[in-house]
């Protein structure tokens, strides 16, 4: 089994974790009610491409 033979530096570990950060997913505003939702997905709203996908909570 191998062993390190020098220390690895602050920079050339900090440059392999370089895409292991986090990435905040991605959103849109509902043209129907304008609330913050995920893009391809039904809002909470009913709606979806403009046309009502889900009975208004109304009711």
């Amino acid at each position: 089994m191998g062993v390190p033979a020098d220390k690895t530096t602050k920079s050339k570990r900090n440059k392999r974790r370089s895409h292991l950060a986090l990435t905040r997913p991605g959103t849109a505003t509902c043209p129907q009610c304008g609330e913050l939702k995920v893009p391809h997905r039904v809002c909470t709203c009913g709606y979806y491409k403009g046309k009502e996908i889900l009975p208004s909570k109304l009711n």
